[in-house]
């Protein structure tokens, strides 16, 4: 009589393994990451102290790294961006999951999906080509040189438009019709419906989707490079131009060496904290979500 062998856990004992040392890399890499960073910037960081992150001054001829520009730039591009991006993408989204016909709303969903998939130097080559000489033309006293903050926010937000549009999309769909059905029955408008049902039960999933287009926002680098002009002096006004962090650190780290290359890595530590503020801020606000 064949008697039948117990299953072996050996199977489960490494699978276990694998998944959770693949886990932890992620965490691991991130913490690498942040002390390769610090490390190579604190010369930098050391040296100027806050006044690294408050000095308006970029001129490695004189040993002079003030950040400020750089952040300045960064900063408001990217908050233009969401503000032309956000409306455009939960119109188009409401467009295509309430009114759109489905054969219709397949395709546009797909040339969205297209226009995620574009390499970031295009849109850089076409601001640089089509949207700063047009800006210049038809607004010369506020875009002098058509390149600079408001024009990279332009482009930014073509660039992020289409990845919270889809995210939005898809969270839309998941809401009940039942729930929406119900709302149309008690006499609510597709307004109505959008502002009171729909967009409160995704508040979760706009807002990730919000965090996101920022995300990618902050940290574009080559499309940023043609439109914002690359100028390290501090002007206030978005229509003039600037420079970003990503676009700065691109266009010196090749050449640099010494206390440039510490600076424009502390510059790259920066950008790594603004970003995690941002997904902490993320995160607090899904968890407010979820309490509420």
């Amino acid at each position: 009589m064949m008697t039948r062998r117990a299953p072996s856990k050996r199977g489960d004992r490494v699978l276990a393994l694998t998944t959770g040392a693949a886990a932890w890399s992620i965490p691991a890499l991130l913490v690498a990451l942040l002390l390769s960073l610090a490390i190579a910037g604190w010369p930098a960081l050391s040296q100027h102290g806050m006044e690294f992150i408050t000095g308006t001054v970029w001129a490695p001829v004189q040993g002079q790294y003030g950040a400020l520009p750089a952040l300045y730039g960064t900063v408001v591009s990217s908050l233009i961006a969401i503000a032309l991006a956000v409306p455009v993408a939960w119109g188009v989204a409401s467009l295509l999951t309430e009114w759109c016909p489905v054969r219709l709303a397949r395709f546009i969903g797909s040339l969205i999906e297209l226009l995620a998939a574009v390499p970031s130097i295009v849109y850089g080559m076409w601001g640089s080509m089509v949207l700063c000489p047009w800006l210049q033309r038809l607004f010369p006293s506020i875009f002098p040189a058509g390149s600079g903050i408001a024009s990279a926010g332009v482009v930014l937000a073509l660039m992020v438009t289409p990845l919270i549009t889809a995210m939005t999309r898809d969270a839309m769909q998941q809401v009940s019709p039942l729930v929406k059905e119900s709302c149309y029955g008690l006499g609510g408008t597709s307004w109505e419906t959008l502002r009171h049902v729909v967009f409160p039960s995704i508040r979760r999933s706009l807002a990730g989707a919000i965090v996101l287009g920022l995300g990618r926002a902050l940290g574009e680098t080559m499309a940023v490079s043609f439109v914002i002009g690359n100028n390290v002096f501090l002007s206030l006004s978005p229509t003039h131009q600037g420079t970003s962090i990503a676009a700065l650190i691109s266009s010196q780290f090749s050449e640099a060496d010494g206390s440039q290359r510490s600076a424009l890595l502390a510059l790259g530590l920066l950008l790594f904290i603004i970003t995690t503020v941002v997904l902490a801020i993320a995160r607090m606000i899904q968890r407010g979500g979820k309490q509420a």
